[in-house]
């Protein structure tokens, strides 16, 4: 990594992000055993063109480039800059396939190789759609517009009940400080039917939408909350901020949201993750293909 770059993915940018520290606390976050299965579902192949959305630091988006080889484009976007710096070390994809853009927003496409609108064989998405709470339907018919008749969309996501127990001891801390945690909260948790009716509003068909319980192991709780719950803290003093950090931990710990392993040192949270496996119907379209997509 070259210093220039160093230095900048290891700031927290104007989102929150640091690609730096997003490496250090949750590395499990594109680890292969929490990705194979939704590549599984993706099913790239050698020259496809797949947009990958959220690609944050870009460890499986470049694993995406490899599957569909020099003969296919995959494109990487995301809101924080320091993530797409880091991306573009990763990826060495160039730097016109690698995008700052709000996933929300209908400006973005705009951003997107010319020829990629309405011509993508597949749309991708590991862990990234759940911070998309301003306007999650804005993202499924941006998906829409960029897949070609009969191209996929294939996420996972965080799902109804994802860390509630953390999301519930942030919310419990904040409200004994007087402040009003919904108006901090990022996250959009949906159930499989509440993302179904997006996905059709959207004017995508839905052949697997389902919620996927996982048990993730990391070493840093604290760090996992400052990093994740970061608006959560936004405002918030250094010292008082710590505080409510280890209150949150001990919460956690408490209510049994968090289990401490002595042996493995390591903390185990319930993630909930939802799969989402749909099609933007056309009459060119195999949809059938999309049926086949269960992982």
């Amino acid at each position: 990594m070259s210093s220039t770059i160093g230095s900048h993915v290891s700031r927290h940018d104007v989102t929150g992000w640091s690609a730096t520290v997003y490496r250090s606390v949750a590395s499990y976050v594109y680890s292969p055993e929490a990705t194979a299965s939704v590549l599984q579902s993706l099913d790239a192949n050698p020259g496809e063109r797949i947009l990958d959305l959220g690609c944050g630091s870009g460890d499986v988006t470049v694993k995406i480039a490899h599957l569909v080889g020099p003969e296919g484009i995959v494109v990487g976007v995301d809101l924080s800059e320091n993530m797409i710096a880091m991306a573009r070390e990763t990826t060495m994809l160039p730097d016109i396939h690698l995008i700052v853009g709000d996933i929300q927003e209908r400006e973005f496409l705009k951003k997107l190789p010319t020829d990629f609108v309405g011509d993508c064989d597949k749309v991708f998405s590991n862990a990234a759609l759940h911070w998309c709470s301003r306007d999650p339907l804005a993202v499924l018919v941006n998906v829409h517009r960029i897949l070609k008749e009969g191209g996929l969309f294939v996420a996972e996501m965080g799902g109804h009940g994802n860390i509630a127990g953390v999301r519930d001891a942030l919310h419990a801390a904040l409200r004994k400080r007087g402040i009003d945690p919904i108006a901090r909260d990022p996250w959009f948790f949906p159930t499989p039917e509440e993302y179904t009716a997006l996905l059709r509003s959207a004017g995508l068909e839905p052949f697997h939408v389902s919620l996927r319980p996982r048990s993730t192991s990391f070493g840093d709780l604290a760090g996992w909350i400052r990093l994740f719950g970061g608006t959560f803290l936004e405002g918030i003093g250094s010292k008082d901020k710590q505080e409510l950090v280890n209150e949150v931990v001990a919460s956690c710990r408490e209510s049994g949201a968090c289990h401490w392993d002595d042996e493995k040192m390591l903390w185990n949270l319930e993630y909930v993750r939802l799969r989402v496996v749909a099609a933007k119907a056309g009459i060119h379209g195999d949809l059938q293909d999309g049926r086949n997509r269960l992982g």
